[in-house]
């Protein structure tokens, strides 16, 4: 694939993001849900580390940062997901992080954004707390769930530049492989100590929705890393959040969530941070 492809590369994993997380979120044992999709991790990083070189030692630390970060980011959904709705813990889990990684990309990285861009990713990110804060301030008793989904947001914006370093020092193969295998079971380690190993016989329940959402979450992320080996890091991390705009027409259309003239008009705003960016690339 070619440079000119990351637009639609990066769309299609925001589609494949959106599915697995609504697959969480409507699982009635979310922790057995999040097990499996771990275990479908592990189990296609495994496979692919068989035909993968070895990383290059300059990668491991990435690798191993990028576990933590996962495994947080992970916990955290889960927490957002048992306390929120699907429709508003998403969109602010995932719309905080297009700024953080901006922010992080401009500092840390030493990547300043084009002004274009920079208003691109500013409108990106308003629409999204938009879709976020379309039925008004959260009450009181959801601000646990709120915790958790920013908690999450910034989660995803670390580990995001994490590998977007990590894999240019490294075969993009072989970085994927060892960090899917050491995310997946890393997270099940962590979930069996949390309930026991009870959890193996609740994950033998219902199997295939937490084992297809694991497939669906390890290819979304495998096409944003290769994206990221060619492209913009805050370009594409705006991008993906498209995710938001799909997640919201499913909340709509296969969860009965409302959408509402708020939510239309805060997709809208995502869609003109994405043209400002494709015309701005």
């Amino acid at each position: 694939m070619t440079r000119e492809a990351v637009p639609f590369v990066v769309l299609a994993a925001a589609l494949l993001h959106a599915l697995w997380n609504a697959l969480a979120h409507r699982g009635e044992d979310k922790t057995a849900g999040f097990a499996l999709m771990a275990t479908a991790n592990a189990a296609c990083g495994a496979v692919l580390a068989c035909f993968a070189p070895l990383p290059d030692p300059a990668a491991w630390p990435y690798i191993a940062a990028s576990t933590v970060l996962q495994v947080g980011y992970q916990l955290l959904l889960l927490q957002a997901y048992r306390l929120g709705d699907f429709g508003q813990m998403y969109p602010i889990a995932r719309g905080t992080s297009p700024l953080v990684v901006a922010l992080l990309s401009a500092t840390v990285l030493g990547r300043p954004l084009p002004a274009a861009q920079a208003l691109g990713v500013l409108v990106i990110s308003s629409g999204l707390a938009g879709l976020a804060f379309a039925g008004g301030p959260p009450r009181r008793d959801r601000l646990p769930a709120l915790g958790a989904a920013l908690g999450a947001g910034v989660l995803i914006a670390g580990y995001t530049v994490v590998d977007a370093t990590g894999v240019r020092r490294a075969d993009t193969s072989a970085y994927l492989a060892w960090m899917f295998l050491a995310q997946g079971v890393a997270l099940v380690l962590v979930l069996l100590a949390v309930r026991g190993w009870a959890l193996l016989g609740d994950m033998r329940r219902r199997p295939g929705p937490g084992l297809g959402g694991g497939v669906m979450s390890l290819v979304a992320y495998g096409l944003v890393v290769w994206a990221q080996t060619v492209g913009d890091l805050a370009a594409i991390a705006a991008l993906r959040e498209t995710s938001i705009l799909i997640a919201a027409l499913i909340g709509a259309f296969v969860l009965r969530e409302p959408l509402g003239r708020s939510r239309l008009a805060a997709g809208a705003a995502v869609l003109a941070g994405i043209v400002v960016l494709r015309l701005a690339g």
